[in-house]
Parts: C-alpha cells; structure tokens; sequence
C-alpha cells in the first residue's frame, strides 16, 4: 500500500525496535520506519491481541502508540526518528506509569 519514493542520498541512522539494532532513513516518523521495515504492527489490541498499525498518519486515530524512549502511548506517527533512539511495540493492556 505504502511505498517510499526513490532517494539514493537518504542518510541513514540506527535505532533500537524491541531491543534489535534496525537500520532507517533519518528525516522519518517512526510509524513510517516502521514500514518502511515490513514491521508496520505498532501495537497490540488489549482485549483480542489483534495487530494495529499506523492508519491516517497524522495523529487522528491513535492506531501507532508506541514506546519510545521510554514514554509509553506515543504517537509514532508524530515522532522524527533520532539516532539511537529506543522503540517498543506495546503489547496488551497501556501503561500509564501509575501503580495499581
């Protein structure tokens, strides 16, 4: 559905998706890093563990909540990858950081 349009001079930074060292070009979203990596499932579904991936692109739908950096329910749609950067698919129930 995607495609990336052709850019031989594409700088290219490494960052870290569910602790493996991935290769990206910089400039990117992190939703589209991640397709750009056949990996589009940002998240699963808490109740039915259904894969989600980035939908509109832009923020509107909340489909791309990610881990990143260590903040949890980012939308990876609206954060440029940086090098070094560490992502996490979110799987299950969102949390918030807050005890039980």
């Amino acid at each position: 559905m995607f495609k990336q349009l052709s850019d031989n001079k594409a700088e290219m930074l490494t960052i870290e998706l569910d602790a493996e060292s991935v290769t990206v070009p910089a400039g990117i979203s992190v939703a589209a890093a991640m397709l750009y990596l056949d990996a589009a499932a940002t998240r699963q579904t808490p109740v039915s563990g259904s894969p989600r991936a980035a939908f509109c692109m832009m923020g509107v739908c909340f489909e791309c909540l990610m881990e990143i950096d260590g903040s949890p329910n980012r939308r990876a749609c609206q954060v440029v990858v940086t090098a070094g950067m560490r992502v996490r698919r979110q799987l299950g129930a969102r949390d918030n950081g807050q005890a039980s």
